[in-house]
């Protein structure tokens, strides 16, 4: 665990330590957090909640695109959010990865994937980012 990333997480955006979001790795290049299997965050089909999954995707995504903001920004806005649902996951945990795929001065693009513990594709979401 990143221990650095995981309290940076928790400062930016405590509903991620509610959530109980970790960080493994934090950088311009990728941006790795993990969120364990609960009950208490799941749907009627004992799978984690999708929104739970969105939660996950979106706050990697949010730090991904902070690292990679041009000079003199001061922040980011998620303006759009596009998620494809895979697979369901239904235990161990839901690892997202976020990529900027474009830093641009106005908009940053990122791609997360959630892959399960197995390493099974379990949601793809691609967000733009207005900077500030």
């Amino acid at each position: 665990m990143d221990t650095e990333g995981t309290k940076l997480f928790h400062q930016t955006m405590p509903y991620t330590e509610r959530l109980g979001i970790e960080v493994l790795e934090h950088s311009r290049e990728v941006v790795r957090a993990r969120i364990a299997f609960d009950p208490a965050l799941c749907t009627l089909g004992e799978s984690l909640h999708g929104g739970v999954l969105m939660s996950l995707a979106d706050s990697a995504a949010a730090v991904c695109a902070h690292l990679n903001l041009p000079d003199g920004a001061r922040g980011t806005t998620t303006i759009e959010s596009r998620t494809s649902f895979l697979r369901a996951v239904r235990e161990g945990h839901a690892t997202a990865s976020a990529r900027a795929l474009h830093t641009g001065r106005r908009v940053i693009v990122v791609e997360t994937e959630i892959h399960d513990d197995t390493g099974r594709l379990a949601a793809k979401v691609t967000q733009s980012q207005a900077v500030l």
